[in-house]
């Protein structure tokens, strides 16, 4: 069977009741399974993982997307998460029998659906047109409130969609990637200035780690700050060496964890370094897995 994973986010976190609806238009897509959706006040800003056959992944994609963009008004939005349209990023993710030519193909024809339904689209990572919009930090720099002037730039007309500012909608980002893992370490206290620092000592483009991209983030509603990342090849910076590195951080500016939160759904391989690392079981390895062994792998 052949498996594509997508992780749309879209930009509401607060109105629960709304993000249900959203999803709802995924639970009623059969063959599609919903794996995991988490929503976050402070960056104001829903995480969806689903999967399934590409056609099937597809349209329920479709389907998700239609309902967000009723129901959201960019013109409203506020939240701590960088952000351009109410169906800010819909990544499409290979996981199993699905080359990437074929995912290219899926997030290319949800890109011209979008477009159609007058949303600029951008396409990013293996599926983008020029060199310049392969990373989304640099396709949403300035977020929803530059997007009346960029897109009048004809550096960035869109890929999709109609070259015209949409007040309601903003902007959409999609593309095909590797399976990246959110990742996110709070810390014991208030001072933004610190998550700032030690995200900068962490991230790839300040000198960090080649496959992490940070920032720091205030959760006011929790009275801590919060070094928000992507981990964009987990084979190659796994988690704990990003965290032990932040631990060490935090320390020098006399600050501790409060506690790291995984958003989304991550593949099973993630988990391998953590055991290693933490149990020091370095010869471990996942047929060692019961379930894993079931499955399959």
């Amino acid at each position: 069977m052949k498996i594509l994973e997508c992780v749309p986010n879209i930009s509401e976190g607060r109105n629960l009741e709304l993000v249900e609806q959203v999803v709802d238009e995924i639970r009623r897509v059969e063959g599609v399974k919903l794996l995991n959706y988490s929503s976050d006040p402070d960056h104001n800003r829903s995480v969806i993982t689903f999967l399934g056959e590409p056609e099937k992944v597809l349209e329920a994609a479709k389907a998700m997307t239609l309902k967000a963009l009723e129901l959201i008004d960019m013109r409203q939005h506020q939240g701590s998460h960088p952000r351009m349209g109410a169906v800010d990023v819909v990544p499409f993710i290979p996981i199993r029998g699905v080359e990437t030519e074929e995912a290219i193909e899926i997030a290319r024809q949800y890109g011209k659906f979008l477009g159609d339904q007058g949303v600029p689209v951008y396409y990013y990572e293996d599926a983008a047109t020029r060199p310049e919009r392969v990373n989304l930090a640099t396709i949403r720099k300035g977020q929803y409130e530059a997007l009346p002037e960029k897109l009048k730039d004809p550096e960035w007309v869109p890929d999709e969609g109609p070259a015209e500012f949409n007040p309601k909608a903003g902007a959409t980002v999609t593309g095909v990637r590797f399976p990246l893992i959110a990742f996110n370490v709070n810390l014991r206290t208030t001072d933004l200035s610190i998550a700032d620092r030690i995200a900068k000592a962490v991230r790839h483009i300040s000198g960090g780690f080649r496959y992490v991209k940070a920032m720091g983030v205030a959760l006011e509603e929790q009275g801590m700050v919060q070094v928000s990342m992507n981990l964009t090849n987990y084979t190659k910076t796994p988690i704990p060496r990003v965290l032990e590195t932040i631990r060490m951080e935090a320390a020098r500016h006399g600050v501790s964890v409060a506690g790291t939160e995984i958003v989304g759904a991550i593949p099973l391989g993630a988990l391998e370094e953590i055991v290693k690392h933490y149990v020091q079981t370095h010869d471990f390895d996942l047929s060692q897995i019961i379930e894993y062994s079931l499955l399959g792998g």
